[in-house]
């Protein structure tokens, strides 16, 4: 039988399985010998045609085309970016917070912010959540101890793929747990700066709440994409609002009568999001052009 479905998981390169969804259940596939040949890369997150037999095994006849598709991490047809990070044990990582963002703004993914270990921090302490709620992003406080935020973020999963990015010993794979009922394996924070040590190994596809969502390996750093200064703005979009400035092509660093400006004067803009957005532009602009 002909089958469309999601691919799930890759496994063992070319030569291995792929794990797609298709209807209910999930069927073990080879690929078809041309794909081999053309030395195709399929992405977990790739719509696929299969033909299957009724040892619940088949095989990918076809590829559609994407939507997108990320390189870090690798998945395809993604719906939503969820950056995880804890509000404390280890403090959020804004850094690399700012730049996930930017990645997610330049491929045109709708960004989801989620601050694990919500149960750590009274919410009269939680100033790293208000930052972003004023430039824009939806921000949820969730706790896995206590259960706060996992109903609503939940929501936002359901019929969706989704993608879970941020730091080792953040929470990502316990907040998996705590929304699919899983028992994946967690890591502990260790003694030496409070960095996680690695949980997952490989990208795949999870059915949690209602839609698939896949859990990566985290973050230390993150380089960003082949982006020209002059587009880094529209990855802010408190900047890409109030960007009605006297000149064109404004970069809101050293230009006269600079609306960005006024707004972080103002305080309408978080003078932390600018102050990233000065340090992003500086590396962008040291870049060799291609």
């Amino acid at each position: 039988m002909r089958w469309q479905g999601k691919l799930l998981q890759r496994c063992g390169g070319y030569g291995g399985f792929y794990y797609v969804l298709a209807g209910e259940k999930v069927w073990e596939c080879s690929l078809r010998g041309r794909f081999r040949w053309q030395k195709l890369d399929i992405l977990p997150g790739d719509e696929v045609e299969i033909l299957t037999r009724e040892d619940s095994r088949g095989t990918v006849e076809a590829v559609l085309p994407r939507r997108n598709a990320l390189r870090r991490p690798p998945v395809a047809n993604v719906d939503l970016a969820v950056l995880v990070f804890s509000l404390a044990k280890p403090a959020p990582d804004e850094t690399l917070l700012n730049r996930l963002l930017v990645q997610a703004a330049w491929v045109g993914l709708e960004a989801v912010l989620a601050f694990t270990k919500a149960d750590l921090l009274p919410e009269e302490a939680r100033q790293a959540p208000d930052v972003y709620r004023r430039a824009g992003y939806e921000t949820h406080c969730v706790s896995a101890v206590s259960g706060e935020g996992l109903p609503e973020l939940g929501a936002r999963l359901r019929g969706r793929v989704s993608v879970l990015m941020g730091k080792s010993g953040v929470g990502k794979t316990t907040l998996l747990n705590a929304l699919g009922g899983f028992r994946h394996k967690t890591g502990e924070l260790s003694a030496r700066g409070e960095r996680g040590r690695h949980t997952t190994r490989q990208v795949e596809l999870l059915r949690v709440a209602g839609g698939l969502i896949a859990d990566t390996p985290g973050y230390s750093t993150y380089y960003f994409p082949d982006i020209k200064p002059a587009e880094l703005g529209r990855c802010f979009p408190e900047i890409a609002r109030a960007a009605v400035c006297r000149f064109k092509g404004c970069l809101h660093d050293q230009e006269p009568d600079c609306a960005v400006k006024a707004a972080v004067a103002a305080g309408t803009i978080a003078q932390l999001r600018y102050d990233y957005y000065l340090s992003f532009l500086r590396e962008l602009r040291r870049r060799k052009p291609h």
